[in-house]
């Protein structure tokens, strides 16, 4: 499977193959349902969005590696060395880190903006030394660079019709993380991290204090159910953009925004409970929007 990619995209020499290889089985491993989504893309487009989420996997492993013994200075450290090795090789091209050799692959074919990773890099930085934001404005500094341009930097790749599926995709790409953010308040706690704006958590006399005894109480629950609200109006408010996008490359982005956006539903059918347990999407509800939609686009292919 993974040969027959690089060879659709044409892709030949042996040591930028075993890198797009490595990303691609860092996205099999640790992204499901965005490596499910990516295999609704043409052959030819796929190892480069693997690329684009190997960069950004190792750079999450970095920081949020629970099992390292490093403090957060060490981490920090490490992710700034890096991300600046990846920025200052970035016009060049030339490196030998095995994850980075097909990164700069793909944007040198896609022409990928430099801001982009800088500003990923930025939020990277920002989950070592934040650990709670006041305001929805003060959120959207660590979404924008964390998720919002992961989208930026696919949509290249994706070949859009309309500029403005830049924009649409900025929205979609900021209501998945939001919607991970309603799913792993607890996870997020382990972590010493909360992502819910605090001032809106006040509007429902809701503290930090509270959020840490992992009760889901009543106001708990309407809290979260303002956050779903603002999930849904930004997916309603992105799906325009799919259609702006490469006929080939529609049914992936459609497919990524139901089962994404669908884990507020499922955080809905635990009623909110989410330190109890992990809403997820099930298997039987991913393959029922997935094989329809495969079988749609390998008509386009």
């Amino acid at each position: 499977m993974s040969n027959r990619d690089l060879d659709a995209a044409q892709i030949c020499d042996p040591a930028l193959r075993e890198s797009y290889e490595l990303c691609r089985q860092l996205n099999a491993k640790h992204g499901k349902t965005y490596y499910l989504a990516t295999l609704l893309l043409p052959p030819e487009k796929r190892p480069y969005v693997h690329a684009l989420y190997g960069f950004a996997r190792y750079a999450d492993e970095i920081v949020d590696d629970l099992a390292s013994t490093l403090s957060d200075e060490e981490k920090a450290e490490q992710l700034n060395t890096w991300g600046k090795n990846f920025l200052d090789i970035f016009e060049t091209g030339e490196t030998t880190d095995p994850i980075c050799i097909a990164v700069l692959d793909t944007v040198r074919r896609w022409e990928i903006p430099r801001e982009h990773f800088e500003a990923f890099l930025h939020s990277m930085t920002m989950d070592l030394t934040i650990t709670q934001y006041q305001t929805y404005e003060d959120l959207y500094e660590y979404v924008y660079g964390s998720a919002a341009v992961i989208g930026l930097q696919m949509v290249p790749i994706l070949e859009p019709t309309d500029q403005l599926a830049y924009a649409r995709a900025t929205e979609l790409g900021v209501a998945f993380q939001l919607a991970n953010f309603i799913r792993d308040v607890g996870e997020d706690l382990d972590r010493g991290r909360i992502y819910l704006p605090l001032d809106e958590l006040a509007q429902f006399g809701v503290t930090r204090a509270d959020l840490e005894k992992r009760i889901a109480t009543p106001q708990i629950k309407e809290a979260l159910k303002f956050q779903i609200q603002r999930v849904r109006q930004l997916e309603q408010s992105s799906r325009i953009g799919i259609s702006m996008l490469g006929a080939k490359s529609q049914p992936c982005i459609e497919t990524a925004r139901i089962l994404y956006c669908g884990i507020v539903e499922a955080v809905e059918d635990i009623d909110y409970e989410v330190f109890e347990c992990r809403a997820s999407v099930s298997l039987r509800r991913r393959l029922q929007v997935a094989i329809p939609a495969y079988l749609q686009a390998r008509k386009l292919w």
